[in-house]
Parts: structure tokens; C-alpha cells; sequence
């Protein structure tokens, strides 16, 4: 599929969606997901720009999928849904510390991008839950090339842990619509 295959079907989801609606766009490491959110957001069908919040940003370390996905839950799309401030923070890689607070526009539709946005219970929380995967080796591929040697060192522990979460959560159940990047 090309790039245009996989935004089109998103984009009739999100028209067909409330104003102010939720998208979660998950899936692999390396699947496409930062390049399809970026996609959506500036091709968005209404005229209220969306906020986008990438998981990445939030992992407090590569071992911190859960913990990310607790933070955006509590943090984000539950204080959200109930009309309450909310807000992401930033984990600063290079310094492995905590860093600054974004808050999240509640007026504003909102993107969400990266492993562990299907979490169970995300679909009382969004209206479009994209499930976003690709072939393992073009996967590896695409994310070493990313993020470099820094990655291949820590890819089988996020393996395990992104495998641990599928089992788990069963992510791609989730899903409104599922894409394969090619």
C-alpha cells in the first residue's frame, strides 16, 4: 500500500466523526505510525486542527512502555473524555530525566501515535483507533535506520515488551480500521 492507501480509509473515519474527536494510531516499532499521524494531521477533514501527542515523547526510557501508556491514560485521554485539563510530560532521553509538561487542548481534536495507544479501555476513550503494521523485517529495518545504533541495542528488550502488551491487551482488537505499510 502507499502512503495515500493508508491515510484515505483514516480520513473517511475521521469525517465521519465528531468534531472534537480522538484518534489512536498504534501498531510495531517501525510500522509507519509517526509518518501516517503526521499525514493525518495535515490532511485533517475539518477545519479545527488536531493536537498531536507521540508516545515516544512520553516513554520514560526504553522500558517504559507501560508506564507510558498508564501516563496516557490517566493524564491524557481520561481527564480529557471528562472535560478536565490534561497533559502529557515530556521524558528527556538524553538526560533520562523527566522533563516539561505539555497540556492537551480539550477543544482541539487530538492525535495520539505510538506503541501502546490501544491500550483496554481506549475505546471508551477515542473515536478512531487506527492499528498500523508492516512486514518484521521492514519494521527492524525502518527503526534502526531511525533511531540508529542507540536502538539495536535495546530492540530485542522492546520486542519482548511490545510482544508482552499484544498478549496482553490484544491491541489490534481495538482497532476501527487496519492498515499494512508496505
Amino acid at each position: 500500500m502507499s502512503s495515500p492507501d493508508l491515510l484515505a480509509p483514516v480520513l473517511r473515519r475521521i469525517a465521519a466523526a465528531p468534531t472534537n474527536s480522538v484518534v489512536l494510531i498504534d501498531g510495531p516499532s517501525g510500522a509507519g505510525k509517526s509518518t501516517l499521524a503526521d499525514a493525518v494531521r495535515r490532511d485533517w477533514p475539518t477545519t479545527r486542527a488536531p493536537s498531536l501527542v507521540r508516545l515516544d515523547d512520553i516513554y520514560p526510557g526504553w522500558q517504559g512502555l507501560q508506564a507510558a501508556i498508564t501516563h496516557l491514560r490517566t493524564q491524557v485521554l481520561v481527564p480529557r473524555s471528562l472535560g478536565l485539563p490534561a497533559a502529557w510530560q515530556r521524558f528527556d532521553w538524553a538526560t533520562e530525566q523527566p522533563a516539561e509538561w505539555t497540556s492537551v487542548d480539550r477543544d482541539r481534536p487530538l492525535i495520539v501515535e505510538g506503541c501502546g495507544s490501544l491500550f483496554a479501555g481506549a475505546e471508551a476513550l477515542s473515536d478512531v483507533r487506527v492499528w498500523l503494521d508492516a512486514d518484521d523485517a521492514l519494521r527492524k529495518h525502518r527503526a534502526l535506520t531511525r533511531d540508529g545504533e542507540l536502538f539495536r541495542a535495546h530492540w530485542d528488550q522492546w520486542q519482548s515488551d511490545w510482544a508482552e502488551y499484544c498478549l496482553r491487551e490484544v491491541p489490534q482488537s481495538r482497532a476501527t480500521i487496519r492498515l499494512k505499510a508496505r
